[in-house]
């Protein structure tokens, strides 16, 4: 899956599969092959950080 460029995008694609079909944000990653990583640090880079208890960006 392509992931959205735009910061604001990205963080509503992440949380709303992790809230729909996902346990973690290791599993979404592992599933749909994207680098957990690129996804923290793009997130990160707009102010939002995953929070494991609550299984989302924020």
């Amino acid at each position: 899956m392509q992931l959205p460029s735009d910061p604001m995008m990205l963080l509503s694609v992440v949380n709303t599969k992790l809230r729909d079909c996902y346990e973690s944000l290791d599993a979404l990653c592992s599933d749909m092959e994207i680098d957990k990583d690129e996804i923290i640090n793009r997130l990160a880079g707009a102010g939002f950080e995953y929070n494991e208890e609550q299984n989302k960006f924020w």
